[in-house]
């Protein structure tokens, strides 16, 4: 069989930036459903992070990265909806996208529209399906109207400030919570109707002062730790508290008798890759992120490029929430 060499960025244990490791694979040929892509560009997630701390405990070795653009070398058997040479984008398990090269399954990779560059594909896949799951999908009691207050965690972030635009766009009062002045000023920059800049100011007091009294219908919360509780007594009666990532460490355990005199509200864990299980999901998810940035509602903002080689430095940045916007690893 045919094999190809690639650059990786490998993991042999658990630990801190210092475990990525630059190493040379071999690629082989797809096999049934599956395609080999050639990268040129490659995203950076708080999911990689992680992963490779064992907060998301892996098997090892292991190839890190979740997302990746770049062009279809080979086609498998069985794959129907994509062909070599097609441009393509994914956010995708298994693990693996740090690289130049990769077989990997085709069921979560999509072909990335013509007016869409590499980069911005790179960027948007996992961020951007993570904000048309969380805006579309995961919606409280009675659903999302126009007009309806919701409250935003890490607004300024890769997924925040997408969503930011995307809640405009769909006639939302975003409020945002950043870190600083200047992250609270490009989250209002992108669409936020409100920012809070949660390091001086409590957010509790000045949500329930922005709505009102009346509180928000959802949180999507990606921070954990040091935002839930607070975060709870921001939702409205029947309020929904998404959460879907852990950038402040993991959400202590809690009693369900508390959710009740906070107002009957709903408390929910969600993850991109159980919205992205299947093929026909996973078209419809990307179709729809496609659209609204193609039309330019959605502008996918990339503020740090790293070469591959560079990774280390590019974990130690985004968890010390340097940070704004989307990263990517170029090849």
């Amino acid at each position: 069989m045919t094999t190809y060499s690639s650059r990786a960025i490998q993991i042999d244990q658990h630990g801190g930036p210092e475990q990525l490791k630059l190493v040379q694979v071999s690629v082989g040929e797809p096999g049934a459903g599956e395609i080999r892509i050639r990268h040129k560009a490659v995203g950076l997630n708080f999911i990689d992070v992680y992963q490779r701390s064992g907060l998301y405990p892996m098997a090892m070795p292991v190839q890190l990265g979740m997302e990746a653009a770049g062009v279809i070398e080979a086609v498998g058997p069985g794959v129907t909806h994509l062909q070599v040479g097609d441009r393509a984008a994914y956010a995708s398990q298994p693990a693996g996208s740090y690289c130049d090269l990769r077989v990997m399954p085709a069921k979560c990779v999509c072909k990335l529209p013509d007016g869409i560059d590499f980069d911005t594909g790179a960027a948007m896949m996992l961020k951007g399906l993570t904000a048309q799951y969380l805006l579309k999908r995961t919606l409280p009691q009675g659903g999302l109207q126009e007009g309806d207050f919701v409250l935003f965690h890490a607004a300024a972030g890769g997924v925040g400030l997408i969503a930011c635009q995307w809640a405009k766009a769909l006639g939302l009062n975003l409020i945002g919570t950043a870190g600083s002045d200047a992250k609270c000023e490009l989250a209002r920059a992108h669409g936020a109707a409100h920012v809070i800049n949660y390091a001086r100011e409590d957010f509790r007091a000045r949500v329930k002062e922005i709505t009102a009294g009346a509180g928000v219908k959802v949180v999507y919360d990606s921070v954990g730790k040091d935002t839930w509780d607070a975060s709870l007594d921001c939702l409205a009666p029947f309020g929904l508290m998404a959460s879907f990532g852990n950038a402040s460490g993991p959400v202590a355990p809690f009693s369900p008798g508390i959710l009740g005199p906070k107002g009957s509200i709903y408390v929910t864990r969600q993850t991109l890759f159980t919205h992205i299980a299947s093929r026909e999901s996973t078209q419809a998810m990307a179709d729809d992120l496609f659209g609204v940035v193609l039309s330019g509602q959605v502008k996918v903002r990339i503020d740090q490029r790293f070469k591959l080689e560079d990774v280390q430095q590019a974990h130690r940045a985004l968890e010390a929430r340097q940070t704004t916007g989307c990263t990517i690893l170029t090849l």
